[in-house]
């Protein structure tokens, strides 16, 4: 009788031990705010798996909700199933310890903005990138979701400098599916390719831009914001039809007035000072409308006043 042959069930394939682990198998964000949150889903529906960081129990499960409401506007424009958003839901996980980090192939900074300028500070997000170094492995890429701040200065204190890169995703504009890559003075081409790699298999675009404070986005936006607003106070238009000049005439999915409350008035009047002081430049002064709407707290959506009026799903009140 011939011998019976036992083979390991591991070599057909149904063991996590014969997969080849990708690229971009585990990635890590660092703050799940607004931006951070849009990273975390846009990643998990394409099937990479996310741990994100808050620092505590209340701060993790209202990411969840704010994930998961995302997934749902998805489900209702018939974009995603319900099992489809258990399964993106099952491959998102909150902690508050850096050490859940150390397989991570990529992690992205995004700690929020807040009225009282208390975060995304450069000195706190040094400390992020410190962190994070004393975690993951030499090949682990460490980014931060930029917009004014220059990555070197972040990069600065870091052992492996080459491995940190900037990255700018327009969270404020609806299927903006594009991303300003953003070179520091040490990142290596190897970073660079790997970055790239990771923005085609999230499906979006993305274009190269020379470290500078403001890229392209935020500084051509801002510079028109102002504009619009030295229009509004000279009594020209309204803002409704400033508006409309822009989505009608120019084909903008939404106007600036519109687009700043979704930013939030406090932190677009944090970039212009930003550029201000990079810059010295008049045409990044923050217009004082904007300074009125600051002062009084109206910033937008998240406040239910700004430019329009909201209603508590973020629809403008007529």
């Amino acid at each position: 009788m011939a011998e019976e042959i036992i083979e390991a069930i591991e070599r057909y394939g149904l063991s996590k031990r014969s997969r080849n682990r990708t690229l971009f198998s585990l990635i890590g964000v660092i703050g799940c705010g607004k931006e951070g949150s849009l990273i975390a889903t846009i990643a998990a529906l394409k099937g990479i798996e996310v741990v994100f960081y808050e620092p505590c129990e209340e701060n993790i499960e209202n990411t969840y909700s704010r994930i998961e409401e995302k997934l749902d506007k998805k489900i209702e424009h018939w974009g995603l199933t319900e099992n489809e958003k258990k399964a993106t839901l099952s491959k998102i996980h909150g902690t508050s310890d850096y050490q859940n980090f150390a397989g991570c192939d990529f992690v992205i900074e995004a700690i929020r903005y807040d009225s009282k300028s208390i975060h995304r500070t450069v000195d706190q997000r040094k400390e992020v990138f410190k962190k994070l170094e004393s975690v993951l492995s030499e090949k682990a890429i460490i980014a931060s979701n930029v917009s004014t701040v220059v990555v070197t200065e972040l990069a600065s204190e870091l052992e492996h400098q080459e491995r940190c890169i900037g990255l700018h995703f327009m969270s404020n504009t609806p299927d903006s599916n594009i991303i300003e890559v953003v070179r520091g003075l040490n990142t290596s081409d190897n970073t660079f390719e790997k970055v790239c790699q990771f923005a085609k298999a999230i499906s979006y675009d993305f274009v190269p831009v020379m470290e500078s404070s403001g890229l392209i986005s935020v500084r051509l936006f801002l510079t028109q914001l102002n504009e619009a607003c030295g229009i509004l106070m000279e009594g020209i238009a309204s803002i409704e039809d400033i508006d409309k000049v822009m989505t009608v005439g120019f084909g903008h999915r939404q106007g600036v007035f519109r687009t700043a409350d979704q930013m939030g008035i406090e932190k677009v009047v944090k970039l212009l000072e930003n550029l201000y002081d990079e810059y010295g430049n008049l045409k990044y002064k923050p217009a004082p409308v904007l300074m009125r709407l600051f002062r009084a707290r109206h910033f937008g959506v998240s406040t239910n006043r700004g430019f329009y009026n909201y209603d508590e799903q973020g629809n403008i009140i007529k």
